[in-house]
């Protein structure tokens, strides 16, 4: 493995940790905006919640779906669709 490689697999598992971090907190922020008791602050939190947990999952999708490119291009594309 070059240091090429091992420089982008460390940069996509990196990518895929914070991102999965960062849906945790947009979880915790959504379970959150249940406690609250104003109805304009739970609007906001549950919807800056929404937000963050979109955002992470896209954020997710992009470094597997690479990974995903990546392993089907080194096996030949043969046996993977």
């Amino acid at each position: 493995m070059s240091g090429e490689t091992l420089f982008w697999w460390c940069k996509n598992l990196l990518i895929i940790v914070f991102s999965l971090l960062f849906f945790v907190f947009g979880l915790e922020t959504l379970i959150g905006a249940y406690k609250l008791k104003e109805p304009h602050l739970f609007f906001v939190y549950f919807f800056s919640g929404s937000f963050i947990v979109l955002f992470s999952l896209t954020i997710f999708l992009i470094p597997i779906l690479r990974i995903h490119a990546f392993l089907k291009q080194k096996r030949g594309g043969a046996g993977m669709s």
